[in-house]
């Protein structure tokens, strides 16, 4: 079970998805909470806005909160898990994935 700090999190939401033509993708849960026990989150490049990121959040399985931010700041400070934002939530969220690999395989690398 893998616990990020909030600066490791921004760290890995700082890279530059533009010039590596790449996403992030990490799946999470918040603990002890079943609304929200299978949640990703993640930046990419915005198809809409060519040169511009794109920082997203989908909580639920059928879609019903998902929702896009341009800003990190928005991001972290959007109210979308029952009121709280990111920064609330932070130390009671457990990752599971960060694009595709285990966090701990991850950070084994770092």
């Amino acid at each position: 079970m893998a616990k990020l700090k909030l600066r490791d999190l921004i760290t890995i939401l700082n890279s530059d998805v533009l010039k590596s033509n790449s996403c992030i993708e990490m799946n999470f849960c918040i603990d002890n909470d079943t609304k929200y026990d299978d949640c990703w989150l993640g930046k990419m490049p915005d198809k809409k806005n060519i040169g511009k990121e794109l920082y997203w959040y989908g909580l639920v399985a059928d879609g019903s909160q998902a929702y896009e931010y341009n800003k990190l700041e928005d991001f972290l400070n959007a109210k979308v898990f029952n009121g709280k934002s990111l920064y609330d939530v932070i130390e009671k969220i457990t990752w599971f994935s960060l694009d595709g690999s285990s966090i701990e395989e991850i950070f084994s690398f770092i």
